[in-house]
């Protein structure tokens, strides 16, 4: 299925009858089946054999693909299970919801079903998205696609190791601080996190309301670019969506990129000693392909960077105790039957909220002490004046250049276990994604090489709020280059 990788080339196969949505679903549904990497926790084997079903009647009567009034028609693709699907399970990774069937649809899911794709299933993740390397899912940790002792990034795992190993054409995850961008740097693939606002959160089970994003994970950018056209817009369930006009990306594809013109900023900041020596010389390497194509570097400052991940572990876990403090067994929640046996509310609560894995207990009890009484404005309300003080940084750079570039994470994928019984060490990974989201400004992770043991190196690209437009396409002129070295250092003629 490698050389169906691209929703263009399974539409061309479509048209030329030389593939059917029914069996291009069937072949995928094999393919997670013998999957033992734990990318998948629930198959939605009706659902997709029922949408494949109709539109292999669609491609009988019509002939062709609807690409203009279903781009996604027949495109078979996973879903992070932290978003809701009517009558499909949704546990979040988590004990505490582990039966939990919502009777809703998020809108993105409905806007993405509605647009011809076929759902697969729900995907793995850190437990409530909490996480940088898919170890805290209460149902197992997700395998890297090509280096099995090694993690795939979090919170998003599941979305990014099912795009890399073929067991979706794409996949759509969440980014609160780096939960898109992480995964897809660490397997290969290419991770969008729109800007806060362009895509409706309506359905997304809250970690930190001001921070969570829906985002894409995909072979390509120009697949990225296709499902977040369709998943962005107005959504008048969600009262945080923007008031910004729909924009068609495709045509960020439709004409070569003027790099002459072109200003790419590069933070000081971004690459210090903290930086792995293999990650730094790919970032590098890409910079230097900016500047051979005629774009100009141009050194910005982001000084408040340094305070950013102390920021976001202050304002996250405020917003965390909040969203979930409603998981008490009431209304929501599991509630087993020795908490029902209990005397007392407090007891209650306590066997109710022990079903949260260790994580997720850390984080609420972090929020919930930096929202307290005498601490508030110490913590919480002071996180809050540092985050303005990173948007202001970003929007002076942002006067001077077109995009910023730097590496996703300070390092490669790291073994399972290696990080686990330090946490600081783990929430360190997120130290240069964080300050996007802090700012809520579209970024992405895009494949720019490979690291030590041949792990996937990502770069980050980051665009001024609300310009996807000239982020995507940067990103995919950059792709499509350096899929033109790659085959040419085979020595295979285009």
């Amino acid at each position: 299925m490698n050389s169906l990788s691209t929703i263009e080339k399974i539409h061309d196969a479509y048209d030329e009858k030389k593939l059917s949505p029914l069996e291009l679903t069937k072949k995928y549904l094999q393919e997670i089946n013998k999957d033992s990497d734990g990318s998948y926790l629930h198959i939605c084997e009706k659902r997709a054999l029922d949408q494949a079903d109709q539109f292999e009647k669609v491609m009988q009567k019509e002939g062709k693909v609807p690409r203009q009034s279903q781009p996604l028609f027949g495109i078979p693709f996973g879903i992070k299970d932290v978003l809701v699907l009517d009558g499909v399970k949704t546990t979040c990774a988590s004990k505490m919801l582990e039966n939990y069937i919502p009777p809703y649809t998020a809108s993105s899911l409905l806007k993405m079903e509605q647009a011809g794709a076929i759902t697969l299933g729900k995907l793995n993740m850190d437990e409530f998205a909490m996480g940088s390397s898919n170890e805290n899912s209460a149902f197992g940790p997700v395998k890297h696609p090509t280096h099995p002792e090694y993690v795939p990034g979090g919170s998003s795992g599941g979305s990014a190791a099912a795009v890399k190993a073929g067991l979706c054409v794409a996949s759509l995850g969440t980014d609160t601080g780096g939960s898109i961008r992480l995964p897809a740097s660490f397997c290969g693939v290419v991770g969008i996190k729109p800007t806060y606002g362009r895509v409706s959160r309506y359905g997304l089970v809250a970690f930190a309301s001001s921070l969570d994003q829906i985002g894409t994970l995909s072979q390509s950018v120009e697949d990225g670019a296709k499902i977040l056209q369709v998943i962005s817009g107005k959504d008048e369930k969600d009262s945080t969506m923007a008031l910004e006009p729909p924009i068609d990306f495709s045509n960020c594809f439709n004409s070569s990129m003027d790099w002459s013109k072109l200003k790419v900023g590069v933070p000081k900041e971004y690459f210090n000693e903290g930086l792995s020596e293999d990650v730094k010389k790919s970032v590098e390497n890409a910079l230097s392909w900016f500047e051979s194509k005629g774009a100009q570097l141009v050194e910005v400052s982001l000084p408040h960077t340094q305070y950013a991940v102390s920021c976001y572990y202050l304002v996250a876990v405020s917003e965390a105790s909040s969203n979930l403090a409603r998981f008490d067994g009431v209304r929501y929640g599991l509630r087993s039957s020795q908490a029902e046996s209990n005397n007392s509310l407090i007891d209650f609560y306590k066997s109710v909220r022990s079903h949260f894995g260790e994580e997720v207990k850390r984080r609420i009890i972090l929020g919930t002490f930096a929202l307290s009484s005498g601490y508030y404005d110490a913590y919480y309300k002071k996180a809050c004046q540092v985050r303005r003080l990173i948007q202001n940084d970003f929007l002076k750079a942002f006067e001077k250049v077109d995009v910023i570039a730097s590496a996703v994470a300070p390092t490669t994928a790291f073994k399972r276990g290696e990080k686990t019984s330090d946490p600081l060490q783990m929430y360190l990974q997120d130290i240069l994604t964080i300050p996007a989201s802090l700012a809520g400004l579209p970024a992405m992770s895009i494949p720019c090489g490979k690291g030590d043991e041949g792990l996937p190196v990502g770069m980050q690209l980051i665009g001024k709020a609300f310009d996807e437009k000239t982020l995507l396409s940067v990103a995919h002129g950059f792709e499509q280059d350096q899929a033109g070295l790659a085959v040419a250092e085979k020595g295979v003629c285009l």
